[in-house]
């Protein structure tokens, strides 16, 4: 099995090595560099995460590598429906966009919402929902470098936001909450809530 950690100071990860090294059988391998498709950059200040390899794969794989493109992974005014009159697609196909595209938040969290919405139509996908998958991929094609970034010497500040829509799920008429915080990582968050909105107040 294969782990790794990670410490503010030295002195903490030899601690750790030899608390774990008294208790089980281990080794050490090297500073951490890549890891089931994540790209680990370290130096002294800073430490990046990103997945550009794996994104150039996806493209490549989906015959997407000479697409144009996208500027976001989508339309501001996209609102995706069961699409029943639509045109059916290759559900294999699309469920594999769809776990691919899935592999990738842990490094691209902007891409997080619009692959969980698309992927709550795999069990009967539309072109139109495969146009809208299509579509991240255009948008990774021009961010593929981009990734975490931890600088060291970061201030240490909580930043929060907090909204929600009104009655936008077209399939159930719900409205959806969200919120987002930043101290040193991300974390993201978003609901239907589960009753009918009747009202703004």
């Amino acid at each position: 099995m294969t782990s790794f950690f990670g410490a503010t100071k030295d002195i903490l990860c030899e601690e750790f090595v030899a608390a774990m090294q008294g208790e089980f059988e281990m080794s050490m391998m090297r500073e951490l560099s890549f890891f089931i498709e994540l790209q680990v950059k370290q130096s002294k200040d800073e430490i990046f995460l990103s997945q550009s390899k794996y994104c150039k794969e996806i493209l490549k794989k989906f015959e997407m590598e000479s697409c144009k493109e996208a500027s976001t992974p989508m339309p501001s005014c996209c609102y995706m429906d069961n699409d029943v009159a639509g045109k059916e697609v290759d559900q294999t196909k699309y469920r594999g966009f769809i776990g691919s595209l899935l592999y990738l938040i842990a490094s691209k969290l902007d891409i997080m919402f619009v692959v969980c919405l698309c992927a709550r139509f795999q069990a009967n996908p539309k072109e139109s929902h495969l146009k809208a998958a299509k579509r991240i991929l255009k948008y990774l094609k021009g961010t593929t470098n981009v990734g975490l970034w931890y600088p060291s010497h970061s201030p240490i500040h909580l930043i929060g936001y907090s909204d929600s829509n009104f009655a936008g799920c077209k399939l159930v008429q719900k409205s959806t909450s969200g919120t987002s915080s930043w101290i040193k990582s991300y974390s993201w968050h978003s609901k239907k809530q589960a009753c009918v909105a009747l009202s703004t107040a």
